[in-house]
Order: C-alpha cells, then structure tokens, then sequence
C-alpha cells in the first residue's frame, strides 16, 4: 500500500505549523505511525517495515529543526520488533502507546522543575510560544506564586499573541510588546523564559529566530535566562558533529507580494530559528532536573548513547 491517508495529513498539518509545539509535533508523527501499522496490507515484515520507514520519511521532511520529529520516529521504528506483520503492527502499538504515555507526564514534571526556579511577584520576558516555558508557569501559579509577563508579540507569525492568551487564561497579568522594544523592558524583568525547537550537545539553544538576540541582552542587563525544553528537544545528531539546519520559511510571512512589487521588489528572507550560545543561558530545565549548558552533554549520551541512526532511510 502506499503511504496512509493520516500520514500526509499528518506531515500537512506540521509544515503548516497547524500542529505545533514539539511534544504535539512528536505526539503526532508517533500516531501517525501507529495509523499506518495499522492499515498495512503487507504481507511480508520486510514490506511492513518498508512502509514504516516511507511514513516516517514522510513525516520526516516537514520539519528539519524540529528535533522532536526524529526523535518520535527513531522511538517507534527502534521499537518495531517481530518476526512477522502481526508481531510487528503488535509492537508498534505497544511503542507508540508507551511513548505517548512519556509525552503526556514530562511536561508537567518539567513544569514543577522550572517553578522552582521562579518566585513570588516575579516577571517573566517570554519570545515566541512554548507549551513546556508555559507549564513552569502554570506550576508556580499552582503553587500560590503571583506572576507577571512581558511577551514579545515574536513576528512574523505572532505567535506571541498564543502566549499572551494562554497566561491569561493562568491568571496572569500580561504586557504584549513588539519584538524591538524588549531591550527598553528587561530591567523590569525578573527571569526570560523561553523554549526551544531544539539543543546541541554543547549546550546550544535553537529556538524561534529572535532568541539568540534577546538572549545577548538579557546577559548585558544581568538578567538570568532559563530555557524549558523536555528532553525530546535534544538533538542526538550533534554528537556527531552535525549541524543544526535552520529551517527557512516562505517569504510571504513577512510581507505580500504586492507589497513587495510596490517597495521595488527586494529579496527577503524568513528564517525561522537561530542559534543562541550556551554561554548566555543560565539554566536548561527539563523533566529530568535542571542542567547548567554545558552539562546537558551528559544527559544526551545518557540518553541516546553516543551516536545516533536515521532509520527511516533505506537500508
């Protein structure tokens, strides 16, 4: 059979970023998967795993910085085990439901780690959305702490906006600021709270483009930086040596083409990430406990051992 109908909807809606954030992202692809061990017709474990790894490169090619992708996929192909079609569906189903059970529990284990590190009557600074920096918050709140924000509205897709309403909804009072203006605001600020799309084994922070420069002056002010990022955000590749590609997006999230016809027609480019430095972030939390930068090298090889596969290619 051909790649399953869930499986392109799946990868659509990711590229799309209608699915968005990397534990969505990851849960997903994982289910995405399951709907194709599922709907296999194959008749041999060799065409059903060729049909797995035709799925996952599917939905590999949506995102390239979206660390948690690959790393959804490497789980469920890792875990297909049997020497027949119906151990092997059986098993994907086992994998997938364990690992979904996983993303459901680290966010808010990862929530009470970072709240820990946020006090009464804080203010937070946060850039883009991230539902992993949202749920240090939501803890904090749980735990009777009064906060305030500051959010960068984070052009061109705003997805600041998503962040101002979801701390809202927390009961939190919220200053939505245009991107420009969060130097003029950061001694007001307590702690910058971001996410990451991804992290290097050195410590490197990927995130939403505009990351890496609030980062700079966040240390110029003096004003600490904590990164929320479960450890699905780590990128195995970078054991290795490889390099982050840094996804560039359509130009039309930045301006339309009449308008740019009309301004005389200047190149443009939109990329969505950039890489901030370990030495300007303070603190790493995830839901394994917080790690200075430089330490998170340690929590990968744990994880991932020292090297990482891309099973979804062909052998």
């Amino acid at each position: 059979m051909d790649v399953h109908r869930e499986v392109h909807e799946t990868a659509a809606a990711i590229d799309a970023m209608e699915t968005r954030g990397a534990a969505a992202i990851a849960d997903a692809a994982a289910r995405a998967l399951r709907s194709q061990a599922r709907a296999s017709d194959a008749d041999t474990p060799e065409a059903f795993r060729a049909e797995l790894r035709a799925a996952a490169r599917t939905l590999f090619e949506t995102r390239p910085t979206a660390v948690s992708l690959p790393n959804a996929l490497r789980y469920v192909l890792h875990g297909a085990d049997g020497q027949t079609v119906a151990a092997l569906r059986e098993s994907v189903e086992t994998t997938v439901a364990e690992f979904c059970a996983r993303l459901e529990h680290a966010q808010a284990d990862l929530g009470e780690v970072g709240a820990n590190r946020l006090r009464d009557g804080d203010v937070v600074m946060t850039h883009c959305h991230s539902t992993d920096a949202l749920a240090c918050v939501e803890a904090a709140v749980d735990q009777g702490k009064e906060l305030r924000a500051i959010v960068k509205e984070t052009r061109p897709r705003n997805q600041g906006h998503i962040t101002a309403e979801a701390l809202s909804e927390l009961g939190v009072p919220v200053t939505l600021i245009v991107d420009s203006a969060a130097r003029h605001y950061l001694n007001d600020v307590d702690h910058v709270l971001v996410g990451a799309d991804s992290i290097a084994a050195d410590g490197s922070v990927i995130n939403k483009i505009g990351t890496s420069g609030l980062a700079v002056n966040a240390r110029d002010r003096g004003t600490p930086i904590m990164v929320a990022a479960q450890t699905l955000k780590l990128h195995p590749a970078t054991l290795t040596g490889h390099t982050v590609d840094i996804e560039t997006r359509d130009v039309t999230e930045v301006i339309d083409e009449a308008t740019r016809a009309s301004i005389g027609a200047p190149d443009v480019v939109n990329p969505a990430f950039d890489v901030t430095p370990p030495r300007y972030v303070d603190a790493i939390v995830t839901e394994r406990g917080q790690f200075p930068p430089e330490s998170i090298v340690t929590l990968m090889r744990e994880l991932f051992g020292e090297g990482t596969t891309r099973p979804w290619e062909e052998p």
